[in-house]
C-alpha cells in the first residue's frame, strides 16, 4: 500500500495546490503546523490571554505551586509563570522573524550573486561563507554578542549573521541548477536582462528550498536566542524571555521545579513544532518524492 502522506494530489492541480495537499496528508507536518499556529496565536494575543502583569511581582506569593489562582504557579519574585510564558512567546516571535528575515535577505542576495554571476564572485562569497560556517553557531553568536553587547537587537543580529551561510548555500545551489535550463535560455534569447531573469525566473523557482530552510531555521534561532539569554548575554531581565526564565530558575529546581519546567517545555514544544513542519514541507516539496 502507498504511504498516504505521499499520495498524489488530484490531476490537474498546480504545484502549490499539490504541495498543500501533500502537507495536509502528512501527519507530522500537520502536528508541527498546529503547534506553530498555536504558538503564533499565543504571541499575538498574549496581553488578552495573560491573567496577570508578567513584570509585577508579589513577594508574598513567591514560588507558589500551580493552583486555581496561578495555573502554572509563580516564580521567585511572585510573578505569574503563565503570564510570563505567554509574553515570552511575543519576544521569541520577534527574534525569530527579525533574525530569519535578516539571514534570508542577506543570504538570498549573496546566493543569487554567487550562483548567477559565478567566477571570482562565486569564489569570494563562498569562501566567506565557509569561514562563517567553520565556527559552531553558538560560538559565532557569542563572539558577535561580545563585540556588540547584550540586548534584544544584538541577539537578532547575532542569530541572523550565523544563519546567512545556510541560506546563501541553499539559494546558490538552486540557482546553479536552474540557470542553464531551457526556460532561462529562452528568456535570454528573448532579450530579457539579468535582473529580470534573476527575479522573475530564478528566485521564484528557488522558493521551495527557501521555505523549508526558513521553517527549520526558526527552531535554530529559538534555541540560539534562549541559549544566549540563559548565559546572561541575550535579552535581559526582567523581560520574560524563555531562556532567561530558565536561567533564573536554576536555583529552584528542587524546591519549585515548575519554575524551570514550564519555559523548558515551551522551548522544546515550539522547536519540535517547527522541525516537524520543516520536515513535512521538505517531504512535500521534494520532487524525488512526487509521483
Amino acid at each position: 500500500m502507498s504511504d498516504p502522506a505521499r499520495a498524489a494530489a488530484p490531476r490537474g492541480s498546480g504545484f502549490w495546490a499539490d504541495t498543500l495537499h501533500r502537507v495536509v496528508r502528512n501527519r507530522a507536518a500537520v502536528a508541527g503546523g498546529t503547534v506553530v499556529v498555536l504558538f503564533i496565536a499565543v504571541a499575538l494575543f498574549a496581553p488578552v490571554l495573560s491573567p496577570y502583569d508578567p513584570l509585577k511581582g508579589r513577594l508574598g506569593e513567591r514560588l507558589r505551586a500551580p493552583s486555581g489562582a496561578h495555573w502554572l504557579g509563580t516564580d521567585e519574585l511572585g510573578r505569574d509563570v503563565l503570564s510570563r510564558v505567554l509574553h515570552g512567546a511575543r519576544i521569541t516571535v520577534q527574534i525569530q522573524l527579525a533574525a530569519v528575515g535578516l539571514a534570508l535577505a542577506v543570504g538570498a542576495a549573496l546566493g543569487l550573486a554567487a550562483g548567477y554571476i559565478g567566477r571570482w564572485v562565486d569564489q569570494l562569497i563562498m569562501r566567506l561563507m565557509d569561514i562563517l560556517m567553520a565556527f559552531p553557531g553558538i560560538f559565532l553568536a557569542l563572539a558577535i554578542i561580545a563585540a556588540l553587547g547584550t540586548g534584544l537587537g544584538n541577539v537578532i543580529i547575532a542569530a541572523g549573521i550565523f544563519l546567512v551561510p545556510q541560506f546563501a548555500r541553499v539559494v546558490r545551489a538552486s540557482v546553479l541548477t536552474l540557470k542553464d535550463m531551457e526556460f532561462v535560455q529562452a528568456a535570454r534569447a528573448l532579450g530579457q536582462g539579468d535582473f529580470a531573469i534573476v527575479f522573475r525566473y530564478l528566485l521564484p523557482n528557488s522558493l521551495a528550498p527557501i521555505i523549508v530552510q526558513t521553517s527549520l531555521r526558526m527552531a535554530t534561532v529559538l534555541l540560539t536566542a534562549s541559549g544566549l539569554s540563559f548565559l546572561g548575554l541575550g535579552v535581559q531581565p526582567p523581560s520574560p524571555e524563555w531562556g532567561a526564565m530558565l536561567s533564573n530558575a536554576r536555583s529552584y529546581m528542587i524546591t519549585a521545579p515548575h519554575v524551570a519546567m514550564i519555559p523548558g517545555l515551551a522551548i522544546a514544544l515550539v522547536v519540535l513544532g517547527f522541525n516537524l513542519l520543516g520536515d513535512g514541507l521538505r517531504d512535500s516539496l521534494d520532487p524525488r518524492l512526487r509521483e
